[in-house]
């Protein structure tokens, strides 16, 4: 059984940081990509960034491009998301999702619960 489990979300002022983790078991973590997405309320869940299986090939959206970092640890099966200089924008609910495959190209597989993060302004 895959889980991935998300944490280091909060209520943060805008300007701060948060780091996210996402903790996975059950599927052998260095052989896929992970990727972060968040839903804002009243809206569709959305990319935030991916990272390949060896952290060559990294992609981010837009609007987070410069301020958040994603990263993984394939000795301790953690992926992260460094999350910097935040924005009341940036409140969702950031969910980590495990890949069908290794490369950035391939699609989400298995998704964590999610983690809270509000930045108030």
């Amino acid at each position: 059984q895959v889980q991935l489990v998300e944490s280091g979300g909060g209520l943060v002022q805008a300007g701060d940081s948060l780091r996210l983790s996402c903790v996975t078991s059950g599927r052998t973590f260095s052989a896929y990509a992970m990727g972060w997405f968040r839903q804002a309320p009243g809206k569709e869940r959305e990319f935030v960034a991916v990272i390949n299986w060896n952290g060559a090939t990294i992609n981010y959206v837009r609007s987070v491009k410069g301020r958040f970092t994603i990263s993984r640890d394939n000795a301790k099966n953690t992926a992260y998301l460094q999350m910097s200089s935040l924005k009341p924008e940036d409140t969702a609910v950031y969910y980590c999702a495990m890949y069908q495959w290794a490369a950035v190209t391939s699609k989400p597989l298995y998704w964590g619960q999610g983690t809270q993060v509000t930045v108030s302004s």
